[in-house]
């Protein structure tokens, strides 16, 4: 079989060598526990930086989804609900963790096209929403993924679009940031643009898919959440001991933009993946507007691709799901195209 390539997920990568070095310098010496060290005071520098915010807070924790349910819970009152699209993380791939931690929070999935939610959609579904009822979950978030699970992009006019829509009913705004940087580089935008610039008060980084060491974090820009947060993360198991491991890979992850050239190297690929499939008329069936592609194959050539040493996920009805990550390189594109060739001529 031919060497595999690496498809399947940015989750399935590697770590990158600028944050294992910074990992390991932070296993010099010692540090007070517990968010008390040194690198953990220097995150919160960056993220005041490269977020514009005087009050943006990070809060280290081990994967995108105790950053998203654990923000979820700080910002919904139990009896309150959750609007997102019908295929977003929290709602379809998480376990319902955001009503668990939420203390019973709901989750709405709404439809929306390109897989996003559009402020008409929201208006009708909050429209049909039986305000200081008790009997009913009232409105409490709107939560956007930032790519989709599709892998399409919000525009930052977009999220201010939805966002306004939000804060016109009296509701908080959350961005599940799981491939944000990739996010940011595709809209050309300053990461400020996308979050609290477009009304977005708490999001999850999304540092392990782009080349993090098990360290995701919370970034909140509003102080009454944070210390919400606080608490809740200590009550989740969440608050890490040698926090300084988790702060030091995101300091050096947000500092000169480290964190926007790795992800300009997965959306680069993609890119470069994407064009040759469509030259193959190969049918994509949503735009391809990051890193992440999903293509109708057929299953005969599915099995092809695989035999052929492809690594990816299939989505059911002959379509795959093709993920780049920083480390996959134009040569491993043009590689992957020609054994696409080879199985759809096969």
């Amino acid at each position: 079989m031919p060497d595999p390539i690496e498809l399947r997920s940015d989750n399935a990568a590697g770590a990158a060598p600028e944050l294992l070095a910074a990992l390991a310098a932070a296993g010099q010496g010692s540090a007070l526990a517990y968010g008390g060290d040194d690198d953990t005071a220097a995150l919160q520098e960056a993220v005041r930086e490269v977020f514009e915010h005087p009050d943006a807070q990070a809060f280290p924790v081990v994967s995108g989804t105790a950053a998203n349910a654990v923000a979820l819970s700080a910002l919904c009152p139990p009896w309150g609900s959750i609007v997102c699209h019908e295929t977003a993380h929290i709602y379809v791939n998480e376990a319902g963790a955001a009503s668990m931690f939420g203390g019973g929070a709901v989750i709405r999935g709404l439809p929306g096209d390109d897989f996003k939610l559009h402020p008409t959609d929201v208006e009708r579904h909050l429209d049909g929403v039986n305000w200081g009822d008790p009997h009913h979950s009232q409105p409490s978030v709107i939560s956007l993924t930032c790519p989709s699970d599709m892998g399409t992009v919000y525009s930052p006019g977009e999220v201010s679009a939805l966002t306004s829509v939000a804060r016109g009913r009296g509701m908080r705004a959350h961005l599940d940031g799981a491939r944000l940087a990739n996010a940011v580089v595709a809209n050309a935008c300053n990461p400020a643009d996308l979050t609290h610039g477009a009304g977005i008060e708490v999001f999850s980084l999304g540092a392990i898919k782009n080349g993090a060491v098990s360290t995701d974090a919370i970034v909140s820009f509003d102080p009454a959440v944070n210390d919400s947060i606080t608490y809740r993360l200590k009550r989740a198991g969440h608050v890490a001991s040698k926090m300084r491991f988790q702060s030091a890979q995101l300091v050096a992850y947000l500092t000169d933009g480290l964190w926007l050239r790795l992800a300009g190297r997965s959306n680069e690929a993609m890119a470069a993946l994407a064009e040759g499939l469509r030259e193959r008329e190969v049918d994509l069936l949503a735009p391809v507007d990051a890193n992440m592609a999903f293509a109708r194959v057929g299953d005969d050539v599915a099995d092809r691709l695989e035999d052929d040493g492809l690594l990816f996920y299939r989505m059911g009805g002959g379509v795959i799901r093709l993920v780049t990550s920083f480390q996959t390189t134009l040569a491993d594109v043009g590689e992957v195209l020609r054994r696409v060739d080879s199985a759809l001529t096969r």
